[in-house]
């Protein structure tokens, strides 16, 4: 999943995904670990997806980025490039 359509879940959308996305990785562990399957990309793919989920979770907890916060830096900024002319 790309990074902005992770960005545009919801919370509850966010953690539904990381829970499937995690019960996929062990999945495809338990394969690999059995010889059943060679799926080595596909671990990465779901490793990092993981990893971007939990950064977007953690990101809106902290208040760092979020629908909110995005529109207001972007104005932010448009003004005080404004005022800077």
């Amino acid at each position: 999943m790309e990074l902005n359509k992770i960005r545009n879940l919801s919370d509850a959308e966010l953690q539904h995904q990381e829970r499937t996305a995690a019960e996929q990785l062990f999945r495809l562990r338990f394969q690999v670990s059995l010889g059943q399957n060679d799926g080595v990309k596909k671990l990465r793919q779901l490793r990092k997806e993981i990893a971007q989920i939990k950064t977007v979770a953690r990101e809106r907890e902290m208040g760092i980025r979020g629908a909110q916060n995005d529109v207001t830096a972007v104005e932010a900024s448009a003004k005080a490039g404004k005022g800077a002319r």
